[in-house]
Order: C-alpha cells, then structure tokens, then sequence
C-alpha cells in the first residue's frame, strides 16, 4: 500500500528571533494534518529543484502518497537565506508535498529531538532520502523500517561517517568512481549510479520559450570558486564579442565577477543574488543559445539537463568529476579549459541548431525513466529484506 516519502536537506537556516530556543519549549513543528492522513492528489506535478523532483516524482509514479521536505534551524544556521518556518503545510504549488523545519540540536550530521519526537508521533516515512551532511543515528534508527536512500550531492561521494553510512540500503552517485569509493568504504553497500538533480529532470519546470536569443552563453552557478566562473571569463576573452549571462543564486564573487568584466572588457550580464524562481530561470536560460558548466570538483550539477530541458546543447568541463554522463553528442560536447574549451562554444554557437537536447533528456534523464529505474531497485531491496 502506498504510503510516504521524506527527503531531508542539510540546509540549516537561523532560528527566527521569536521561536523559543529552551529545549522545554514546543518544538517548531506543528500538530497539523499528519502525513499518514493526506490524500494522494489527482494530479501531481513534478517542479521544482533537485530536493523537490525525486519526492514528487515517486508521488507522481504512485510509489507513495505524500512527500515532504524536511530541514533544519538552529543557532548557528545561515540567517542570510533564512526561508522562514515551514510547519506542515502544504505547499500551495504541490498539493502532494509538505515541508517541515525542526530546530538542529547540533552541527551536522543534524541531531534533532524534535524530528525523532516527530517520527515516534506519527510513524517512520516508508521512504526516507538523506541528502548532503546527514543526520545523526537516533534520527536513522528512528526510520529503522524505512528503505534509506543517500546522496551526497556533491564530488566527495559519502559526507557521512561510515557508521552512520551503514544504516543506509542505498547509495545514489554521480559517477562510477563515486560508487567504487563508497563500496571500497562499506563492503555490500548496494550503489545506483543516479544523481539526484540532473537524473530527474522535470520537462514542467525548464523547456523552451520561444524568447529571442540576446545571449550567447548562460552559467547556472553560485558565486562561489569551484564553480570555475574563470574558465567561462578566458573563453569569452579569448572569443571577443561573445555575450554572456550568469544567473547567481548565492555566493559572494558576484561583485568580484563584475570588476573582471569590467577591466577585461567582457559583455557579461549578472542576474543575482539573491536567487530568483525557477521560472524566471527557465525565463533566463532561454535567452541564450548555450549553457555551460566550468567546475572540476563538483556534484553532478541539476543544471546539466535543465538546460537540455529548455533547448540548449551543453558544454561542460571535460573535468568534471560526477555528471558528464549526461553530456552526449546529442546533448553537447565536453572540453578542457583554455584554447579547447574557447574553440567548443564556438563550434557550439555555430551550430546550436543542429541539436535537440530536449528529446533526449526527458527521454533518457527526465522523472518519468529515472523513477523507473529507483522504483526497480527498492522493490528488489523490500524483497531482500522478506528473506528470513
């Protein structure tokens, strides 16, 4: 019977100054509808971001019921992207997912006492997907029943101590390599090679607009060093006229970005910080002919198919450490930095029409086949567990 699937994010936001912070106090979670008691929508869209797309998608595929996103305050959280207090709600643009903060009684991996009292509450979710940090073990014990699924959504492929690690059925990677670490690490660890951003593509939230194209090239990145803006800044130099977008949603190069194009002459078009939605990503995605992704030490960026989704071949570092599975040559080309990768996105300027990276994305990475492939793999680990 189908029932619910919870993906917990390391995000920790700052406690806001008016949430009691005694551990006597009532914890940040409210006593609304519990998710055992929700309703399967009639429809179900998949949109969203990479923490959204695989729990809705298992909704939409009627592998359970509900979803929720689960996160994390405390005192020494992030107050400059503080989204406020979630408490069980659903969201108004996904009726078939709810979003919970519970207050972090520790650094990450997150212990919460309000999240295990939760769970004990209401029941441990039949899915429960960790992403990035983790959580602690009362909280992985707590779900001793739940099938657990971890990614590490970035280039080292397990951020989580092995004892911790042990108590997952399932690794989700971003490469090959990623998953003979993880197996050299935790002997029998079962491995699926299916990162969660760029693996469940959502065609309902990055496709083609039909805008006119003002810009040659667009970077998807944080402002941040290893997401390698350099690489994009020589290729546009060494490529004089070229015209460039950068779509930041966080990081603290942004002005440091806009001093190098100024002193280097660069045609360079900063949007952000802060983030803007996703739509108007889509929106501004769709005014460039190419998307690149410069950096080396990184996750399989979620940003490799979006741009596929909205019509754009890519070019991607041929350095990336997860993710250059999704770069084929229907989809883009991969190049190394310097004179080769300036010499790519010229080629893939020239010849951006030839390619339909839209058609092969929702067809080999869209929800739809990856749901697929990660409903196969937890029927064969529930039958495993039925062996006496």
């Amino acid at each position: 019977m189908p029932g619910w699937i919870v993906a917990i994010s390391d995000f920790c936001s700052q406690i806001p100054p008016s949430i009691p912070q005694s551990p006597a106090d009532p914890g940040f979670w409210t006593a609304s509808t519990p998710p055992t008691a929700r309703r399967r929508p009639d429809r179900v869209d998949v949109i969203g971001g990479y923490l959204e797309r695989l729990p809705l998608s298992a909704v939409a595929a009627g592998l359970v019921d509900h979803a929720e996103i689960w996160s994390f305050a405390g005192r020494d959280g992030d107050s400059d992207r503080d989204r406020g207090r979630p408490d069980g709600t659903p969201d108004p643009l996904n009726p078939a997912l709810t979003r919970r903060v519970f207050r972090a009684d520790g650094p990450a991996p997150h212990a919460s006492a309000e999240a295990v009292e939760f769970i004990r509450t209401v029941g441990a979710p039949d899915i429960l997907c960790v992403w990035g940090l983790g959580v602690d073990a009362a909280l992985l014990d707590a779900c001793a029943t739940s099938l657990k699924i971890y990614n590490s959504i970035d280039a080292p492929a397990l951020r989580i101590p092995d004892d911790l690690a042990a108590r997952f059925d399932l690794f989700l990677t971003g490469a090959d390599w990623q998953s003979q670490e993880i197996e050299a690490r935790l002997p029998g660890a079962r491995t699926l090679v299916l990162p969660i951003g760029p693996a469940f593509a959502s065609g309902e939230t990055f496709f083609p607009t039909g805008a006119d194209k003002d810009r040659d090239v667009v970077y998807v990145a944080c402002a941040q060093p290893y997401k390698r803006h350099d690489i994009l800044f020589d290729a546009m130099a060494r490529r004089p006229g070229t015209r460039g977008l950068l779509v930041v949603g966080y990081g603290h190069q942004a002005d440091e970005f806009r001093d190098r194009a100024a002193r280097d002459g660069l045609d360079l078009e900063i949007v952000g910080p802060p983030g803007v939605p996703f739509d108007e990503v889509n929106r501004q995605i769709n005014r460039a002919r190419v998307g690149v992704v410069c950096g080396v030490d990184d996750g399989a960026p979620a940003i490799l198919t979006e741009y596929q989704l909205a019509g754009l071949p890519v070019l991607a570092n041929a350095r990336l450490s997860c993710g250059l599975q999704f770069v084929t040559p229907d989809t883009g080309v991969v190049a190394h930095e310097g004179a080769e990768f300036a010499e790519a996105l010229d080629m893939l300027l020239r010849d951006y029409a030839r390619y339909a990276p839209r058609d092969a994305a929702l067809a080999r990475w869209g929800w739809q086949p990856s749901m697929a492939v990660l409903s196969r793999e937890l029927t064969e680990i529930r039958n495993a567990r039925m062996v006496p």
